[in-house]
């Protein structure tokens, strides 16, 4: 009767700054209960970081999601032929190692299903099913695991940065995420080194990337051009004032580059998976920077917005400093999704 509620924080370790959100659930409503950000000092120690990001936010809960990104993480969508969920576990196994480049013995597997995949069929016409693969290097995960375990965390699941987007939207538009099946929505989150793609079809994720283009390009670009200190360029990136037509000059190679990589990987899943994206959703610290969103839209020729991952959410102001969390809005995506499995842990 008096069974404590559930919560779960999920942890972002951005590689410039971390980010913490515990969802707490309130019978059948999930509500914002905790949010902490801190950024990550240069040469600093992550384990020691997560402790100072804990202490801030003042936390209840022990558990938590975390994910991981980069290049020790692949994401395959093959075809396989029709099998049950069971029969698929161990097959993938076996199947492994035609798609990725780690020895499967150094890695930690998962895999899942696509039911929007529709009917597909392999060369000789016979039916296949969608699957996505996932693996990332097991001493990636172990250490980011010994950071959590060593503050007294109890970790109950590790993700990847970019599906963790896909929960952040289901979370926040509900049944509505899910759309129709001959039409797509790419999520977009723009970080400090890298930014994220996933393709939705049906709610489901139908492709996913990963371009090593973020807002620290846009920063260095902008040191180069006005002579700027790191730290002086990242402020003034975040708020050019009466320097914006400076500040847009200076970071118009990089956002053109980016988009160049985002238009053709949109190109490349209409063209695969037979879908019309006809939004890109924008999130991540990177999008802040002046005329982003516009060089976005008018580089890809598809509507283009910001989207806050805060919205439809009830957030707890008596243990939360909302201000603050709606200032962090764009930058909480990946933590608000890792934050979203409450609903299953």
């Amino acid at each position: 009767m008096f069974r404590r509620a559930k919560s779960v924080i999920g942890l972002d370790l951005g590689s410039q700054a971390l980010k913490a959100v515990e969802i707490t659930m309130d019978g059948p409503e999930p509500v914002i209960t905790g949010f902490a950000r801190i950024e990550l000092p240069p040469e600093g120690e992550r384990a020691e970081a997560v402790a100072e990001l804990l202490s801030k936010g003042e936390f209840r809960s022990k558990q938590v999601a975390t994910s991981v990104a980069g290049q020790a993480v692949v994401v395959r969508y093959i075809s396989m032929v029709p099998m049950s969920d069971s029969e698929l576990a161990q097959a993938i196994r076996f199947e492994s190692d035609k798609y990725l480049p780690f020895d499967p013995d150094e890695v930690l597997l998962d895999c899942h299903r696509l039911d929007s995949n529709g009917s597909l069929e392999g060369e000789n016409g016979e039916p296949q099913m969608g699957v996505v693969l996932v693996a990332c290097q097991k001493g990636v995960v172990h250490r980011q695991l010994d950071d959590l375990v060593v503050n007294g965390l109890s970790p109950v699941v590790v993700d990847v940065d970019v599906f963790a987007l896909g929960n952040a939207w289901e979370l926040c538009e509900g049944e509505q995420a899910r759309g129709e099946e001959d039409v797509a929505t790419a999520l977009v989150d723009v970080g400090s080194t890298r930014t994220q793609i996933n393709v939705l079809r049906g709610g489901e994720t139908c492709f996913s990337r990963e371009i090593g283009i973020g807002g620290s390009d846009m920063t260095k670009a902008t040191a180069r051009r006005l002579g700027l200190e790191p730290f002086e360029a990242e402020a003034i990136k975040r708020d050019s004032g009466d320097r914006e037509v400076e500040v847009g000059r200076a970071i118009a190679p990089v956002i053109e580059d980016l988009v160049s990589e985002l238009s053709l990987s949109l190109d490349f899943v209409e063209n695969r998976e037979g879908v019309r994206v006809d939004e890109i959703l924008l999130s991540g610290g990177g999008i802040l920077a002046p005329g982003f969103v516009n060089a976005v839209e008018q580089g890809t020729g598809r509507p283009t917005r910001t989207w806050n991952p805060l919205d439809g959410l009830r957030v707890d102001a008596s243990r939360v400093d909302v201000e603050e969390l709606e200032a962090c809005a764009s930058t909480l995506a990946v933590a608000i999704g890792l934050a979203s499995r409450v609903r299953v842990a």
